[in-house]
């Protein structure tokens, strides 16, 4: 039974990697569509539902005004002039539906060959640490004490409270400022959060694994899987909640304000992610391995997805 347990764990791990593949796929297609056409210089098209991402030696020619036009552009980043993407409310719901598509049938461009590496590396960490989980978990229960100071910090009704005040912070500051660039940031924010969170609510219906700290003291800490309980979200442990939001929204605030100055910023992110994302461990909410599917989850689809350029 436990071995057919483990084999069910493993597979579905796989089609949980598959939803953070979107790495490969996002930066090879466009890549082999460039070298099956001819070179051709390709027009600047704009459409109502089209940005224009001309590059910015397009606009140099044209001195101050293509400078001007450049920073107005909304699909070009007037610092690092690449394409970006943006959002607005009114897109927001069609956007959704964009992801989740594009998520969901991710399998499909899997077995055809996109994204095998990391989506490997994804699920050959998980399985190594579900396989590791029964000798660590134990050691985190057992010096937990130690580290109660620490974990007050990062309490999860705090720690969820913070994942929500970012991109409200966000939303806020922009509509005080009048910064559209921070506007369009908290609602990519909100926008990953929702893309991931779906993933991350499928895969604990379907393992409802037992949390460590629901294991009894003599308890089999190996046997966890599909032994969560009644409810099939409730106290399921797999993946991280926590560890998928936080990471969900520091990648995007992280990526969105990378390389403009303030590098600080995706430090400050990574590192709250991190230090919220550890905690989950410390506190015997979480197997390792549930905090590392829920990172992987949260970071790859809110950077390869959310944030792919359309």
């Amino acid at each position: 039974m436990n071995a057919a347990r483990k084999s069910l764990t493993i597979s579905l791990c796989l089609f949980s990697s598959c939803c953070m593949g979107m790495s490969a796929f996002a930066q090879t297609a466009p890549a082999q569509i460039a070298t099956d056409l001819p070179e051709a210089p390709a027009p600047v098209v704009a459409t109502e539902n089209a940005q224009l991402t001309a590059p910015p030696e397009f606009f140099a020619g044209f001195g101050k005004a293509g400078t001007a036009a450049q920073t107005q552009m909304p699909g070009v980043d007037s610092t690092t002039g690449v394409p970006q993407r943006e959002a607005t409310w009114r897109s927001m719901p069609g956007d959704f539906l964009h992801d989740q598509k594009d998520l969901w049938t991710f399998p499909i461009r899997l077995f055809k060959g996109h994204a095998v590496i990391p989506t490997a590396l994804v699920v050959g960490g998980t399985i190594g640490l579900i396989y590791s989980d029964p000798h660590t978990a134990p050691y985190f229960r057992n010096h937990q004490k130690n580290l109660d100071k620490v974990n007050d910090v990062f309490d999860p009704m705090i720690t969820t409270a913070e994942v929500i005040a970012l991109p409200a912070g966000l939303l806020t500051a922009g509509y005080i400022r009048h910064d559209k660039r921070e506007v369009n940031t908290a609602l990519l924010a909100a926008e990953a959060y929702g893309d991931s969170v779906i993933i991350n609510l499928a895969i604990k219906a379907a393992t409802r694994r037992q949390r460590p700290s629901d294991v009894p003291p003599d308890g089999d800490f190996g046997n966890t899987f599909f032994n969560g309980g009644k409810s099939p979200l409730h106290g399921s442990s797999f993946p991280s909640g926590h560890a998928t939001a936080v990471w969900s929204v520091a990648t995007v605030v992280a990526e969105r304000y990378r390389h403009r100055g303030k590098p600080w910023i995706p430090i400050l992110s990574y590192s709250l992610a991190t230090a919220i994302s550890f905690s989950r461990i410390t506190e015997s909410a979480h197997f390792a391995s549930d905090v590392w599917m829920g990172a992987s989850l949260g970071y790859s689809i809110a950077k390869f997805q959310t944030l792919k350029p359309r």
